[in-house]
Formats: C-alpha cells, structure tokens, sequence
C-alpha cells in the first residue's frame, strides 16, 4: 500500500516561482502546506490555487521555527520540504523512494548557477512523519538527526530537485550576505556545533571577511572529523587562503585533503587548480587527469570538474606548453562533452587558429563536434565568434541565412577579407558603438585608409600625440624620439593579433617595424602573440636583438629557452635555462630545466634537479614519484 507524502513549504515574495515548484510536485503528494512569512506580493493568491493548507506565520529571524510550522500541519506518513526556487525532476518517483520506509532520505540538490553549470550536493528533503524529526538553526536548519538518544535509518532516494536560487541575477535579487550574518552569530554563539562554525565561516566568507571565515573554519575542523562537510571545510578554507595571496597554505591543506579523499572530484579539481595557478604543470596535468578518471562524483559534485572543465583546463595548460595537438585534443572533448560551455567553444576557435588550420576543415570538423539541435546554440555560436572578431563567423551567417545587427555584418565581413565591402559598410553606418572604434582601426592600418582612420578616431580615446602616432604608423613613416603611451601599446597589441588571425603579413611587418618604440613588456607581448601563431624562428630573432641590450631580463630568457627547446637547440636551450634558474631560482625554472634534462636523456641532472625541487618545494608531488 502507497505512503502518504505531504509537500510542507515556507515562503515570502516568492510570486515569480511558486507556480512552476508546486506544478513539479502537485501530483506526486497528498497534501500541500504552505506556510508565509510576510509575502506582499500574489504569493498567497498563487498558493490558494493548489491547496486550502495556507498559513501565516510571524516572521521572528528563525527558519527552524518556520519550517516547524509547517510539518505540523502534515497528516502524511511523510513529508517533502522543498523551496519555492527549486522544483522536482520530472521522472522523480517519491513512491519509490519511500517504499525502504526509513525515518529519513537524502535527496540530490542541483543548483542552477550562471553560464549553465551547476554545482549538486545532497540533502535530506524527505523524511518520516511523528517520529519525533523537526528542525533545527535559525539558519541553515536541518533535522534533528544526529540527536546522541536515537537512532534515525536513513537511505538514498532517486528523487532530486533543481535549485534556481544560485544564478547571479538571483544572488542580487536576494541580499543574503545582510541576513545571514547576524543571524549565523546568533547561532554559533548559542550552539558552537561543527555545522554551525562551518557556516559561519562560509558566512563571513560569502562577505568577503576571509580571515575571520579562516578562524571559523579552523574551529570547526576538530569538530568535523567524521562529518560529511569536511571536503566541503577544507576546500571552503583553501579558498579564503587564496583570497588572502596565500597559495602555498592553500595547497599544503588541499594536498592533504586529497590524501584523506582521494575519491572527491572537486577537492581533486581545487588541487589542480591551484597546482596551475603556482606554475607546478606536471602535477597539474596528473590532478587533471585524475579527476577525468573519476567522472563527476563527490559528496558535493560541481558539474564538469570531472568532464569539460578538466579537459578545458588540460588544453590551456598544453596551449601554455606550446604543445597544441593535444591541447586540441582535449579542447574537442571539452566542446563534445557541453553545448553550452562558451568559454570551451571560443578556446576551441582560438586554437584552430593557431594551429593555422583552414577555415573550410575549421568548419567541418566544427559541425561533426558541435551538432547544433537548438537556435539557442547558434546564437551562443554566433555571439562568440563576434567577440572574437574570428574569419569564419562570416560562413555562419550566409550558411544559416541570419540577419544581424549592421555592426554584426560589418565586422562578419571585414573579417572574411572583403576589406572594400566592410569599409562601404562601416562609413554608411547611421550608428557606431565605441566597441567597433578598434574593428575600423585595423581596417585602417589594413587598406592604409585615412578616412577610416578619421572616422574610428570617433571612437577612440586618442591624444593629439598618440592621433599623430598612429597616422604616421598607418601611412608607414618615419617616427623619431618618440616611445609608445600604455594606451597606444594596448591598441597595437590587439592590431597586431589580428593581423596574424587575418595572416595579413606585410602589414603585420609595417607596424612591428615599430615595436622598438614600446617597452619592454610591450615586445614580449608582441613576441608571445607571434609564437601563439607558430613563428618561432621569427620570434627567436626578436628575441636575440632584445637579449642584446637586455641580458638579465627574465621574461627574454624564459621565452629564448622556450623557443630554443622547442626548436630542438638543445645546448642553446641549456644555456637560457641555467641562467633563468639562476635569475629566478622559482618551481617553474626547475621544472623547465628537467623537461630538458629528459630530452636530452640526461639521468644525472634529471636527479639533480628532482633532488633540488624535493628540497625546495615539499608541495610538489611527482618528484615524490
């Protein structure tokens, strides 16, 4: 015979979702119990819609005393507590899980966040009627089920919820960061349990206050020992570490924690990302690799920290590596594996692009990866590739026949290389963003065209001086005792990467002519742009002229012995690597010197080095190998 199931709610203001939860669940239980706490709004009207079980309720700062309201009205043999920003899965059979008749069940939350991921924990939702259950903390309540005098069962459902409340507009709609603090110190100061430190320390972490939510965090820690939180403590702490620029500590807790969880995807995933962020690859690759082999799994599960975001990651750091075949690889999973992941698509079209592959293989390896069922998905597409100003968006809107903005068109052409055809457009334009001041400038420099050059000067923030600058640079005339301005640097920077995408090289040389008239930092820039494009040997000349002048530059260095071992000069590339490693004796000339040392088969100083990083830098784990 069927248990009965009561849905007991608690809402205020809650007008714009209540009727989308109640219709998740309105034919899956027998009772509906609302209970509200103030609503101004058409809350109660919606409610009395689907059920005469409608109570008020005098807000008095404690959830627990709310939610306790509303089960006591239940006459079920369970009940369903859920929010009216979250709604059960379709497919959800609450029969099935009940049909254990254990006190209490968990029950998966997936909470929605923006850009379409979602972060999925669990917790207990469903549980039994009059066996002495109610809830507990003014914030953050949960049942009474750890009471030391009884003993709960408790079992798994396959029911789960999605959770809404989490995407950015609603995190500013809601102004939680003003309630839950002082209601938080209310509670710990009353009940200092492991929960409630945990949760005031993600409390003063939510309002940035990091190195109080480190004290609370560490007071919970002794307390939590056999707690389901502590992955979640651990790597809550971790965080405020980072905030606070302290990612040694960060990683000493992580590499530990990974120790004792090693099955935890997102603990796993934290670890690599600060292996990264310390410039420590190898281990980052291996953590990388070892949360694909895990799959999104954990206590709290962050969707795609064992799928796309590990392969997104994976591609970055070989792109950083110059190894882009598997960058590419690893780039087309993250694309497979998740539609919506927009950052994953345009990383995707960047490294097609430097991998110098044809735009018509571009497009058809694209279209096998990329399987486009919805006209939501070709919009994402067609955004990205605006953003990026990339060649084939062009292809994409007289495949799909799409008509777009004037701007959309005129920058689709001008990319495609109708140079003639994009200036027609730009000039007849009745309105142009300051954003395309920047698009009619390359064009400019491409077509050597002064009325388009008068025209972005509409659009860009440009003094007499650096106006002069730029005409001269365009027309290709001699500049003399002049040196860039930050804002001129930052403008040719971005030219010059398109004059690579567009692969339009004679103008590339004309403005690179005048690299010299940058700084420093403003030509290793231009460098690493011309070597993302596969020019080493170009790049390594560059580098030398500088070298010349600047023997003791460590970025000059870095790239020299970078460009060196790539091209294979070995003993050159010893030569940089040496002096770097005595320049700036850090984890990453360590590690760069033993890359070589296993190129060069050279087992002596491969142990070396291997010694010298296990002294230097206990957080390193594959030298432990």
């Amino acid at each position: 015979m069927s248990k009965t199931i009561a849905l007991c709610m608690i809402v205020k203001n809650e007008e714009q979702f209540l009727r989308r939860c109640l219709d998740s669940v309105k034919n899956k239980v027998n009772q509906i119990i609302i209970v509200d706490t103030g609503s101004t709004d058409n809350t109660l009207g919606i409610a009395k819609e689907y059920t005469n079980d409608v109570y008020s309720f005098k807000w008095i700062d404690d959830f627990s005393a709310a939610r306790n309201e509303s089960i006591k009205y239940a006459t079920t043999d369970y009940i369903l507590v859920m929010d009216a920003d979250e709604y059960l899965e379709e497919g959800s059979n609450l029969q099935d899980d009940i049909s254990t008749e254990k006190d209490w069940y968990f029950l998966k939350i997936h909470n929605i966040l923006s850009q379409g991921r979602k972060i999925t924990h669990i917790a207990v939702r469903l549980f039994a009627n009059n066996k002495g259950l109610f809830f507990q903390n003014r914030l953050h309540e949960h049942l009474n089920i750890l009471v030391e005098d009884k003993v709960f069962t408790n079992d798994f459902g396959n029911s789960a919820l999605q959770h809404t409340g989490y995407t950015d507009d609603m995190m500013e709609d809601r102004d939680k960061k003003k309630r839950n603090l002082p209601l938080m110190l209310r509670e710990v100061q009353e009940n200092p349990n492991a929960y409630n430190l945990f949760n005031m320390g993600r409390t003063y972490k939510w309002v940035e206050e990091y190195e109080k939510a480190i004290h609370y965090f560490q007071s919970a820690y002794p307390l939590s020992k056999n707690l389901t939180i502590m992955p979640d403590l651990l790597m809550n702490l971790s965080s405020c570490l980072v905030s606070l620029k302290r990612e040694h500590e960060a990683l000493k807790i992580i590499n530990d924690a990974a120790t004792l969880f090693p099955n935890e995807t997102d603990l796993r995933h934290t670890q690599a990302l600060l292996f990264l962020e310390l410039g420590y690859f190898r281990d980052a690759i291996k953590t990388f690799e070892t949360c694909l082999s895990l799959g999104d799994q954990g206590i709290t599960i962050t969707e795609g920290n064992g799928g796309y975001m590990s392969h997104f990651r994976l591609a970055e750091v070989y792109e950083k590596s110059y190894r882009i075949s598997e960058s590419y690889e690893h780039i087309i999973d993250a694309v497979r594996d998740s539609k919506s992941f927009a950052v994953g698509i345009s990383k995707y079209f960047q490294i097609v692009t430097m991998a110098n592959i044809p735009l018509e293989d571009v497009y058809q390896n694209f279209s096998q990866i990329y399987k486009m069922s919805k006209v939501e998905e070709l919009q994402l597409l067609i955004e990205i590739l605006y953003i990026m100003r990339h060649p084939i968006l062009n292809r994409y809107l007289n495949e799909y026949e799409i008509k777009v903005e004037a701007k959309i068109s005129a920058v689709a052409t001008q990319y495609d290389k109708q140079y003639e055809k994009a200036k027609l457009l730009w000039i007849k334009m009745v309105e142009i963003t300051h954003e395309n001041g920047e698009d009619i400038l390359l064009l400019a420099f491409i077509l050597k065209d002064l009325e388009l050059f008068e025209l972005s000067l509409s659009y860009l923030n440009l003094s007499m001086r650096e106006t002069k600058m730029l005409r001269t640079i365009i027309l290709n005339e001699e500049l003399r005792n002049l040196k860039f301005s930050s804002y001129i640097e930052n403008i040719l920077a971005k030219i010059i990467e398109n004059l690579l995408v567009l692969q339009e090289y004679e103008v590339f040389q004309c403005v690179l002519n005048y690299a010299e008239l940058g700084s420093i930092n403003f030509n290793c820039s231009v460098i690493e742009k011309i070597i993302k494009y596969g020019f080493y040997e170009v790049a390594i000349d560059l580098l030398i002229k500088i070298f010349k002048t600047n023997a003791n530059n460590i970025k000059v260095i870095q790239l020299l012995g970078d460009m060196c071992y790539k091209l294979n000069y070995l003993e050159d590339a010893q030569l940089f690597y040496s002096k770097l490693l005595e320049l700036c004796p850090e984890y990453s000339s360590y590690e760069r010197c033993y890359m070589l040392f296993e190129k060069l088969d050279d087992k002596e100083n491969q142990y070396i080095i291997k010694e010298s990083i296990k002294e230097s830098f206990p957080l390193c784990l594959w030298v432990l190998e």
